[in-house]
């Protein structure tokens, strides 16, 4: 233990008393706040926006993907609640398809308050040796706690639980300036201030898990149950109490069970056998897979305990950067250091996964590979988003290939003995095989994971023959601004003569082939062209006035269209190159160069590299 973590150890096992407890909270009144503001300070002191702009770093650089559903859930929910709103008697349950993050969100808040309660700003005090570590205003008589607390700017609700109120009236003598009170540090290892139930059979569920039971050693001591000291606080309830409780798999909780959280989060209390209702200030969090949400909806009985709940959402994303970060993030820990994880082997992995998870619908550009492409388009962000709502309204994203299928398929890859680099073809072999070759997987998953595969490799070859094509170049931007002056060159030569077939100082005339072979790439008919290119020509002239110069960046369908036609050029000489049985030094130099420039991107290995241009040569020479 270092000096400092020493000294605020010894800091927090000092007790104080109540009248220097008020002071503290004079001075800083978020000791003696709720839980549900515990956790909104907690969540907001990371920052409302992080990397990419995301809402609420405090999750969004931890969990990838469904930033929408966190910031929902935190303004919608922690923050209402925070603030006093009825919210704050909601259950929070979280629902989605498995391995969606639903666990991930709910241990990322557990830890956040251990770390939290550790600062000086997270900072809270309980009574001591309290098994439900009390808030000390409850101390406090009833009939004076308004008048002494309105001054502190705090709200003291709850009672003393029975084992504080024995210990006030028996030990202390009613005198509550001699009670001790002591820092309380929230810890789910040490039972403090965090709880967490996962329900077993339903014949051996026992309420007693939640709310105590009794104390056999303590009976036979002090002869009743109903004496505090002979009973155990300990259940998840009383131990959670100031902090979280956590519920895995809610609803297949027995039906008391729940009854018991809605009396919690409803009225603050709950009830258990011998005693008065205890008081307890928890933020009650489930979680639950879809069908048993959806079965639990069908019961009418169930209406009355699902408008006492806050229902999340919590679908699978549906853009591969964020997938892909879910990959980099479980993999990369156990990856050994002589292996390479290239780019696209995960972006392959993720786009399979993705495509998995998006619904068909019978409308112009709805199709899988149209919604897909949408998804992935940042200049069309707003657009994509209307529609990901659409679909997610109808049940897109709540099912497919879920992470850990896709981690299981890498992994056992990146074990193979002799790896050296992730190659993305056998990514997408392995995905494959992962489902057809299993004998449970249903005939239709087997019939739709060939389809997935076979876009995802179409996709594939389109963005490696790019990658390769500009690693033959010898400079993509010096190119692309040549003939990009070319094509401006033509353009003015041919409208400046409109009459007369012009021709340039050399005696050429316009070069209408060139003209046409650019705009046939963007889409544009014969008919279409002298429109276009007098706006191009417009352009310019406009520039020239400005005493400015027109990039051919100004009009992206145009440099689109200009980056096709050079690499459509450059096809023909990279399917010699690599096509030649016995390549000469030229041959060998420039197939280097290239690797070397692949290398250089940082997303290639020398390796995959070589890979990359030998794949590519055998589509460019079928």
């Amino acid at each position: 233990m270092s000096r400092n973590e020493f000294q605020w150890a010894a800091d927090i096992s000092q007790p104080i008393f109540l009248p220097e407890y008020l002071e503290r909270v004079k001075k800083q009144p978020t000791i003696a706040e709720n839980s549900h503001q515990r956790v909104w300070r907690m969540i907001n002191g990371k920052g409302e926006r992080g990397a990419h702009n995301n809402a609420y770093p405090f999750f969004t650089d931890q969990i990838f993907g469904i930033d929408h559903y966190i910031q929902r859930m935190v303004e919608e929910y922690f923050i209402p609640a925070a603030h006093g709103f009825e919210v704050k008697k909601r259950i929070l349950l979280l629902v989605g398809p498995v391995s969606g993050g639903k666990s991930s969100l709910v241990t990322l808040i557990k830890r956040g308050l251990e770390d939290f309660s550790r600062t000086e700003s997270g900072a809270l005090w309980g009574i001591a040796d309290c098994p439900m570590h009390e808030e000390p205003l409850h101390l406090l008589p009833k009939d004076l706690r308004v008048s002494l607390t309105e001054g502190l700017g705090v709200f003291a609700a709850g009672d003393l639980c029975p084992w504080c109120q024995w210990q006030v009236e028996h030990t202390y003598y009613r005198n509550i300036n001699e009670v001790p009170l002591t820092r309380i540090v929230l810890s789910e290892s040490h039972r403090l201030g965090i709880g967490t139930y996962a329900p077993s059979d339903p014949k051996s569920q026992d309420i007693a898990d939640l709310t105590g039971s009794a104390d056999f050693q303590g009976l036979g001591q002090y002869g009743s149950e109903s004496d505090p000291r002979a009973f155990r606080f300990d259940g998840e309830l009383n131990i959670a109490n100031r902090g979280v409780v956590e519920f895995q798999e809610m609803l297949k909780l027995d039906e008391k069970f729940l009854y018991q959280l809605l009396s919690l989060s409803q009225e603050g209390n709950f009830k258990t056998s011998r005693y008065q209702l205890i008081s307890a200030d928890e933020v009650i969090i489930g979680h639950s897979n879809e069908h048993e949400f959806r079965t639990f909806v069908q019961n009418p009985r169930n209406h009355a305990l699902l408008s006492r709940m806050f229902v999340q959402p919590i679908p699978y994303n549906l853009r591969t950067e964020d997938e892909m970060r879910i990959y980099s993030k479980l993999l990369t820990p156990y990856v050994p250091p002589a292996v390479h994880v290239p780019q696209r082997a995960l972006e392959m992995a993720a786009t399979v996964a993705v495509l998995s998870r998006i619904h068909e619908e019978p409308k112009p550009g709805r199709d899988r590979l149209g919604k897909f492409l949408l998804y992935q388009d940042i200049h069309r962000a707003s657009e994509a988003h209307d529609m990901m709502q659409d679909a997610i309204g109808l049940g897109e994203g709540l099912s497919g290939l879920d992470p850990r299928y896709v981690i299981n398929r890498m992994a056992a890859l990146l074990t193979h003995p002799h790896i050296e680099c992730l190659d993305p073809l056998s990514v997408l072999l392995s995905l494959k095989d992962g489902v057809t070759l299993n004998p449970f997987a249903e005939r239709s998953l087997k019939a739709e994971v060939v389809e997935w595969i076979q876009i995802a490799k179409a996709l594939y070859d389109q963005r490696v023959e790019r990658d390769v094509l500009e690693a033959f170049a010898d400079d993509v931007t010096d190119a692309l601004e040549r003939l990009y002056q070319n094509y401006v060159d033509n353009v003015v030569r041919l409208l400046e003569n409109p009459t007369e077939k012009p021709r340039d100082m050399s005696g050429n005339r316009a070069d209408e082939r060139l003209l046409r072979a650019v705009e046939e790439r963007m889409g544009i008919t014969e008919t279409q062209a002298p429109s276009f290119r007098e706006e191009i020509f417009t352009r310019l002239c406009l520039a020239c006035e400005k005493g400015q110069t027109l990039n051919y960046l100004d009009h992206p369908g145009l440099r689109q269209a200009l980056l096709q036609k050079l690499f459509d050029d450059m096809k023909d000489e990279v399917k010699i190159t690599t096509k030649s049985p016995i390549p000469d030094r030229a041959t060998l130099e420039r197939i280097e160069q290239a690797a070397t420039r692949l290398v250089q991107t940082q997303r290639y290995c020398p390796r995959c590299a070589a890979q990359a241009i030998h794949h590519v040569g055998g589509l460019l020479n079928r």
